[in-house]
């Protein structure tokens, strides 16, 4: 990490950031104290929307730590943590809707979630480990050359963050319609767990804000060398 001027452009994506971080833990805490009335686990919730939606095929487990909670379209497995899987909680139970929105939109073939999970992320990986060892030694020794391909690599990682977002509100919108649609909860219920998956839509927007004043800090550094 550099410490200059251009810094002061992180400051905003930081404190929004953590706001968002805020945001999550209270709403989650808050929701994951009011149990749905249909008494169903998160586990059970997924289940119902994934077989009322012709994705029995897809496998629900449980696994270790808090928020862990995700879909592996490659072997086509619903993975839970311990807290949502049992879990009865509106917080819990919208958690795993939304992991199981990602389900359908792989059912369905999403494209930004294709894009996403296919060239988008392994490139996004090399890019997020070789941008900054390679702008800071062309930084360090004035190579121009070793600058630009850590703000190109850079660039892959922010692309990468920008496509999440459509994949994560739309997995969130189809979390709320399939909860309502399948009787997991009533209408008044799902907007209570709407109010978890917002707060943890402003993860990814903080991220994706984050990285690109990232990269208008690179591009200005870089500019600053010619």
């Amino acid at each position: 990490m550099i410490f200059d001027s251009t810094f002061l452009l992180l400051i905003p994506a930081m404190l929004f950031a953590v706001y968002a971080q805020f945001k999550v833990k209270s709403t989650y805490a808050r929701y994951g104290n009011v149990n749905a009335r249909s008494g169903m686990t998160g586990a059970e919730a997924a289940r119902k929307i994934l077989d009322a939606n012709r994705a029995s095929e897809v496998e629900i487990e449980q696994i270790e730590g808090t928020l862990t909670d995700h879909y592996d379209p490659r072997s086509k497995v619903l993975r839970l943590s311990a807290d949502v899987y049992n879990g009865t909680s509106l917080a819990a139970i919208g958690v795993a809707a939304h992991e199981a929105g990602h389900a359908m939109q792989d059912a369905q073939e999403y494209l930004p979630l294709k894009m996403r999970n296919g060239f988008l992320l392994p490139v996004a990986n090399i890019g997020s480990i070789a941008a900054w060892p390679l702008f800071l030694l062309g930084l360090l020794f004035s190579i121009p050359m070793l600058m630009d391909l850590g703000i190109i690599f850079f660039t892959a990682a922010v692309v990468f963050q920008v496509m999440n977002l459509p994949v994560e509100y739309n997995a969130s919108g189809r979390a709320i319609a399939l909860l309502t649609s399948t009787g997991v909860v009533t209408a008044e219920e799902s907007k209570d767990a709407k109010k978890v998956l917002n707060a943890a839509g402003l993860t990814y927007l903080a991220a994706a804000a984050m990285a690109l004043l990232q990269l208008i800090r690179l591009i200005i550094l870089r500019g600053e060398r010619d």
